[in-house]
């Protein structure tokens, strides 16, 4: 048995024998073996006392008494803290040698996946990406990719034997483009590009964000167009597919010959230098990482270290995430903006989709039809639609009536995103590009990170509006005033203050939101002695994006909270089905407010179920059975609308095939010889037509 022990980011196999000896023992025989072989970390004539010993799978802090057979397997991995390691190993986070695996996978618990993605450089689309991140699959590449990528390096191969001058790979970098290199000092030129580049500051990204960067680079280089030699890029893949993940600080790109700094931390780990993080190791220095699972640290050669760090994949990564967790949340801010509607007793008639044909943008119409789904029909009749039928509001305030005109450019906005960065994740972003079949290597500009830089402060000004209106109908949800509702529905106000600061909460993230989505693409400063004279600042536009998009997850999920206390105050009455399971889902993390408790665990329980797009799974059906069982559109009597002509009947079941419509009325009211105007008083009817 054998156990691999880490003193100050370095390890040491310790020889077990059978597992005899006690922890205490593993662990002190573990720190002679760091005194006697004196690694860069030791520091001499100190005495060095064990303070604990951990599991680094998930940080258990083992017993010394205890039997090293009873707690660990045969090539485990335990991480050792020294008395000497900080002021308090116990407290000091920020300079804990030890980060435990528990602080990168939430649960501590990692498994490999079994299944594999093939990659080509051309077909990675953003869901893709977020199924990589987060470990579900492990990569392939294509025959195809293959070929193209061995064609490339031949071409590369024969410009350093014939010893032609080409900018990044016979030549220096940036300022020094015109500085011919020996070909003795190719490898180490290319090297020291890496090693000089890993520049970046800042937290390190999680591993999920990781994982899609390495995935997103390998996809690239797999296009066969940066001159990388097919060892190289398995060496690459080899790595994502054990999870052995660089450090990489999410900070110090600006985005136009390529994210620079991140990935050259990205290409350090994988030489087997600077920091490195898996599942089973927890970080420590990359080169025993890699070894630990049997990989050998790549060794670059002409143009490998250049085809390494060109690309917008930082940027591009982050911004896969912020795309498609914007599209998760925004399909269900619909639900929530419906069940809110509801209980402020609304009317659906302003989704009428002859209304919506008039201004026939995709993201409005779709977001209409969504809302009449979801509210009361002859499908889905809700009883609370019903109590309301014949009140004497006029109409709805804006942030209800107007939810497919906003929330639909919201939608729109999304999908118009998605397609920049699914084209920009299959994408050659290389400088120099090689062209094997042309014979031929041009420097362009391929690299410049505007395209997504620009989308994604697009992104993130369309996805705030979803929290913008979220936060007016919370505050209308809690205003007496507004709701006809307990104020901040809770019962005993004044004891209890109920939903009162939930709100500002989400005022606070709303208003946060509103400086981040100042765009970060409208700046610029020369860098690199003026030759990359104009950037994208894509880095920050996209790290503030996914930033604004977490803020809308937080606020929506205090709506969907407010929503559904406010059913309780509107009981025995019922919600339509859809709604009622809206509710029960719910129910089912979060119990009702009876009165003040803790409410940040409410909170996040909620923004669990929407980031793993329960809400919308619990809908999706109800409405396509909607849209399928009924095609005559339920329109509701409502005062914010007059007919001409008749009254008409509710609807029955067997008159929904008929392609006609009908307003929902007193089925029983006796039926005049003439044409009759069913309307509203007149002021409130000029009030109608002014707004």
């Amino acid at each position: 048995m054998k156990v691999s022990c880490r003193v100050r980011g370095d390890w040491f196999q310790v020889p077990c024998k059978v597992g005899k000896d006690s922890i205490r023992w593993l662990g002190e025989e573990a720190l002679r073996r760091y005194l006697k072989l004196r690694p860069p970390s030791y520091v001499p004539n100190r005495d060095e006392i064990v303070h604990d010993i951990r599991r680094t799978l998930g940080g258990a802090i083992l017993d010394p008494d205890d039997k090293i057979v009873d707690c660990l397997d045969d090539n485990d991995f335990i991480a050792i803290s020294l008395e000497t390691d900080g002021p308090n190993p116990n407290l000091a986070q920020a300079d804990l040698e030890i980060k435990y695996v528990t602080s990168q996978i939430p649960g501590g618990k990692f498994e490999l996946p079994d299944e594999y993605m093939a990659l080509d450089g051309n077909s990675l689309s953003t869901d893709d990406l977020l199924q990589l991140g987060k470990g579900k699959f492990k990569i392939r590449l294509t025959k195809d990719s293959e070929e193209k990528v061995m064609a490339s390096r031949a071409f590369v191969d024969q410009i350093v034997k014939e010893n032609r001058v080409v900018y990044g790979i016979t030549t220096g970098f940036g300022k020094f483009a015109k500085t011919v290199i020996d070909k003795e000092k190719l490898i180490e030129l290319q090297e020291n590009l890496i090693r000089s580049h890993a520049a970046g500051v800042g937290k390190a990204l999680t591993p999920e964000n990781t994982r899609m960067l390495l995935a997103l680079r390998i996809n690239v280089l797999a296009k066969g167009y940066s001159g990388i030699s097919i060892r190289s890029l398995k060496q690459c893949v080899d790595a994502f597919n054990a999870s052995c993940l660089s450090w990489v600080p999410e900070q110090g790109t600006v985005g136009a010959s390529g994210d620079l700094a991140p990935l050259s931390h990205l290409a350090l780990g994988l030489m087997g230098e600077g920091q490195m993080w898996s599942p089973s190791t927890g970080w420590g220095e990359a080169k025993y990482v890699l070894e630990t699972h049997n990989l050998t640290p790549i060794s670059l050669e002409a143009k490998e270290g250049l085809a390494m760090i060109n690309g917008t994949q930082l940027i591009t990564s982050i911004g896969a995430e912020a795309t498609e967790r914007a599209g998760i949340i925004a399909r269900q801010a619909d639900v929530v903006a419906a069940m809110t509607l509801e209980v402020l007793k609304g009317t659906s008639r302003a989704f009428d989709s002859d209304v919506h044909k008039l201004r026939p943008h995709k993201g409005q119409g779709l977001v209409a039809r969504r809302l009449r789904s979801l509210l009361h029909s002859e499908t889905y009749p809700s009883e609370i639609a019903q109590s309301h039928r014949f009140c004497n509001r006029v109409q709805d305030a804006y942030t209800l009536r107007c939810t497919p005109q906003v929330h639909g450019i919201s939608h729109d906005t999304i999908q118009f995103v998605r397609e920049i960065i699914t084209t920009e994740m299959n994408s050659a972003t290389d400088n120099p590009i090689i062209f094997a079949e042309r014979g031929e290597s041009i420097s362009a500009g391929n690299f410049h990170g505007e395209y997504p830089a620009k989308a994604l402060d697009y992104l993130a000004i369309g996805v705030h509006e979803l929290a913008s209106m979220s936060e007016r109908r919370i505050e209308r949800l809690v205003n007496p005033a507004y709701s006809e509702l307990p104020a901040f529905l809770v019962q005993d106000g004044g004891f209890n203050s109920g939903f009162m600061i939930v709100h500002c909460t989400a005022a606070s993230l709303v208003s946060e939101n509103k400086t981040l989505c100042h765009p970060a693409s409208v700046d610029s400063l020369s860098t690199s002695a003026g030759t990359e004279d104009h950037v994208s600042m894509g880095g920050f536009a996209a790290r503030k994006a996914l930033q604004v998009v977490r803020n809308v997850e937080k606020v929506i999920a205090i709506e969907l909270l407010a929503a559904c206390q406010a059913i309780e105050f509107l009981r025995p009455l019922k919600t339509t089905q859809p709604l009622e399971e809206v509710y029960k889902l719910v129910r089912s993390v979060v119990r009702p407010w009876d009165k003040d408790r803790y409410m940040s665990p409410d909170i996040k329980a909620v923004g669990k179920l929407l980031k793993e797009e329960k809400i919308w799974n619990v809908v999706k059906n109800y409405m396509e059975n909607y849209h399928s069982s009924q095609d005559i559109e339920t329109r509701v009597f409502s005062p914010s609308t007059f007919t001409i002509g008749e009254d008409r009947p509710h609807v029955t079941a067997q008159a929904r095939k008929r392609k006609a419509s009908y307003n929902i009325g007193d089925v029983n009211a006796k039926k005049a010889n003439g044409p009759k105007i069913k309307t509203v008083p007149v002021e409130n009817n000029v009030k109608n037509n002014a707004n």
